[in-house]
């Protein structure tokens, strides 16, 4: 039986803690070896691949990069297209556009050999959308090699309309809209962080901005056609995204029966704060790597239910968390076909019915 190899390309907000979770978790997930892929030796980062190094990750980058990696006191290991080759699975995650690029450049050149590449994010045009628990069962073995795992803000959306309207019947939802209310950039960064709250265009002739327009992609993988749209805009802020919802439903319902529905699905956690600080507070007290895997956190004082079907609410994305979640499930996947959804349980105390 060969070995199992899943390797990590980028050290980002996705990648770092990705990277822990595997080598933290490889032994429940039935993995041989992490390795990981840096492409610029800093020292500033020198700390990061150290750790990561020492939870037992093996470090590659591009050969004309192993001296400056060494001149830093680390020590590659592999070089870029040796580690892939190498891989069982391939997990991207480098900023928008590279996943599409790497796979120009590198993945179609050792798909043969290789059981799955994932990427992150709007990567649109990589593979098929997936999101954990929507539509594993648009999945293909054999068939899906590339696979998209939609954004952090899109699993939110996603799982709200699939919990609170579809779950009903796919038939429920008349109307969907959505406003991402995003942070400006992660703690860990200092740059492209905005002074004062910006507004974002409708890109998108009939979705408006990619959120909704990537959440229709993923529900067309399970031959749903779904009425939504989103806008979007950015605010000072570096803790988390907010997604508010309005949701028109064919059926009418009550809010003690909403309220069950959510309290039913465990990728949901329900809060009744109502201050990001307070939440995002809470993940980097209980998480790993400070994230709460769940798809969304829903604030339960900001529910609200008009003429027994017209709902509308706030919740809060875990950004990465849940992007973290459908990467190891669909990575699973590529390795336990009949049994990731076993191997994934292991990551169940970083699940949290209330925040």
């Amino acid at each position: 039986m060969s070995r199992k190899i899943v390797h990590v390309i980028g050290t980002g907000t996705i990648g770092e803690p990705l990277i822990g979770l595997l080598c933290d978790f490889k032994n429940e997930l039935g993995i041989d070896e992490i390795t990981f892929h840096k492409n610029t030796p800093l020292t500033t980062d020198r700390s990061k691949v150290v750790s990561l190094s020492k939870r037992g990750a093996r470090l590659s980058t591009h050969e004309e990069k192993f001296q400056g990696f060494k001149d830093i006191g680390l020590n590659p290991e592999f070089s870029t297209e040796s580690a892939i080759e190498r891989a069982s699975v391939v997990i991207d995650c480098t900023p928008s556009s590279y996943g599409i690029q790497n796979k120009e450049k590198y993945y179609n050149k050792f798909s043969k050999d290789t059981l799955g590449f994932i990427s992150q994010g709007s990567e649109f045009g990589f593979g098929k959308p997936y999101a954990r628990g929507i539509n594993d069962k648009a999945l293909v073995k054999g068939e899906d090699q590339f696979i998209q795992v939609v954004s952090c803000n899109t699993h939110n959306l996603s799982t709200i309309v699939q919990t609170l309207a579809l779950d009903e019947s796919e038939d429920n939802l008349l109307d969907g809209k959505f406003l991402l209310i995003r942070r400006s950039n992660d703690v860990s960064q200092s740059k492209r962080f905005v002074p004062a709250p910006e507004v974002g265009e409708h890109k998108d002739p009939i979705y408006g901005t990619h959120h909704a327009r990537d959440a229709a992609m993923l529900f067309k993988t399970l031959n749903k056609d779904l009425p939504l749209f989103s806008s979007a805009m950015k605010v000072n802020s570096q803790l988390m995204h907010i997604l508010y919802f309005s949701l028109k439903l064919k059926h009418k319902t009550t809010m003690e029966k909403i309220v069950d529905k959510l309290r039913q699905n465990d990728r949901i956690s329900l809060t009744h704060k109502i201050n990001a600080n307070e939440v995002f507070s809470f993940g980097r007290d209980h998480g790993h790597f400070g994230r709460i895997l769940n798809q969304t956190v829903i604030s339960l004082p900001s529910l609200h239910l008009s003429d027994k079907n017209e709902l509308s609410g706030f919740c809060f994305t875990p950004q990465d968390g849940n992007s973290l979640l459908s990467s190891i499930a669909v990575a699973e996947w590529f390795l336990y076909p009949n049994s990731y959804e076993d191997k994934i349980q292991c990551l169940k105390p970083f699940f949290f019915d209330e925040v």
